[in-house]
């Protein structure tokens, strides 16, 4: 354990951070996974109405720096590819 206040402090909000950001990542896992139980229960509509609710819960984690862009991006390409091929 830290010995110097500024250091305790660090602690603190790294803590605090950490809770943060679990909480963000773990509702956009959330969101991410129900499309991809949509789609492999072969309901499209079901789907794309949870595709339409992962898509802002991804760009809010990137908005919070909890993922790169990049990723978010990917992600998002190939839900809507998997969601697009259903028939």
């Amino acid at each position: 354990m830290p010995n110097i206040t500024s250091a305790k402090k660090r602690v603190r909000q790294s803590e605090k951070r950490r809770v943060h950001n679990k909480h963000i990542r773990s509702g956009m896992r959330t969101h991410v996974k129900a499309v991809v139980y949509a789609i492999e229960a072969g309901d499209k509509k079901a789907a794309s109405e949870a595709y339409k609710l992962a898509v802002p819960a991804l760009d809010a984690s990137v908005a919070k720096g909890i993922m790169h862009k990049n990723k978010a991006a990917r992600q998002k390409s190939r839900l809507n590819a998997r969601v697009v091929a259903m028939s």
